[in-house]
C-alpha cells in the first residue's frame, strides 16, 4: 500500500509537479486503489455528453480528472506552505496527522 492514506478528503493541497504545478485546492475524493486524488479546480477536462430526453442537444460538461497522489502535498494550516505529514499518538492512544514544518495537527479533534 502506498502513502495515499496520509492525504484525506477535505484536505487543502498544492500540486508540486506536472502540468498543473502551483495550483491548489481541496481534495474532493481519494481513489486509494489507484493512488490518485481528485482536487477541486485542478486537471479539469471537458466530457462530451450524449443527447438525452432531458438534454436533447447533448453538449459538454467540465469535471475534475484525477492526478497521482505523489504530485500533491498537504498545505500547512499555520503557514499555508506545502509540508510533509507525520503521525503522532495522543495520550488517549489515538493516532493523528501532524504537519512536519510547524508541528500543527491536521486532524481536528473529535473528542
Amino acid at each position: 500500500m502506498a502513502r495515499s492514506s496520509r492525504i484525506r478528503t477535505g484536505d487543502s493541497v498544492k500540486v508540486i509537479s506536472g502540468k498543473h504545478k502551483g495550483k491548489s485546492g481541496k481534495v474532493l475524493s481519494v481513489l486509494r486503489d489507484k493512488n490518485r486524488v481528485l482536487v477541486e479546480n485542478v486537471n479539469v477536462i471537458r466530457k462530451a455528453q450524449r443527447p438525452t430526453q432531458e438534454n436533447p442537444s447533448g453538449g459538454y460538461r467540465e469535471q475534475e480528472a484525477s492526478i497521482h497522489v505523489s504530485n500533491v502535498m498537504v498545505l500547512d494550516p499555520k503557514t499555508g506552505e506545502p509540508t510533509r505529514i507525520g503521525m503522532e499518538f495522543l495520550a488517549n492512544g489515538r493516532k493523528v496527522r501532524i504537519a512536519r514544518k510547524s508541528g500543527a495537527r491536521l486532524d481536528e479533534d473529535k473528542e
